[in-house]
């Protein structure tokens, strides 16, 4: 077998009859999952939350060891995303979001009332979830990778569901 099926043996199915004891087969542990909730509330329209604590706490509450983390935005005007913690970043982001969806009244979104065309196209362009690495009990990232919530169209609660999942 391939390093993959490393310590898992399945079963060999044949057309021989079985012997009156059942043959003793190592399948890998069940799936767990474990899910929580975070409500984001944020002091302006738009900004950037670093979640990479709030989601190692997470996971350690888990106790999962492998497997993966699902972080997901559960509103239309908001993102996740992984990227550096650097400020200089952070500006650079927030001047190519504005420069590709710039603020102002010309979406046609806003002839329902509403004045948040923009922030649902920056949404689209940052994405609104992240599937992260579990391994050995903690996320999987690389060297300067943080996981960063981000908010288009803030001040009011926005929900995230993380999601963890493995063995």
């Amino acid at each position: 077998m391939g390093s993959w099926a490393t310590g898992f043996r399945l079963p060999v199915h044949s057309h021989r009859r079985r012997s009156a004891s059942p043959e003793t087969v190592y399948l890998p542990p069940p799936m767990k999952t474990h899910t929580e909730y975070l409500t984001m509330h944020t002091k302006k329209r738009r900004e950037l939350v670093r979640l990479t604590p709030k989601l190692e706490t997470i996971l350690a509450a888990s106790g999962l060891r492998e497997g993966m983390m699902l972080v997901s935005a559960m509103h239309i005007t908001a993102g996740v995303f992984v990227n550096d913690d650097e400020s200089g970043l952070h500006e650079d982001i927030w001047t190519w979001l504005e420069h590709l969806a710039p603020k102002g009244p010309d979406y046609r979104h806003h002839r329902t009332g509403e004045d948040n065309g923009d922030a649902h196209l920056k949404s689209l362009l940052v994405h609104h979830e992240v599937i992260l690495p579990i391994t050995a009990g903690k996320l999987d990232l690389g060297p300067w990778q943080q996981v960063f919530y981000a908010e288009f169209d803030g001040q009011r609660d926005k929900r995230l569901i993380v999601k963890a999942m493995g063995t």
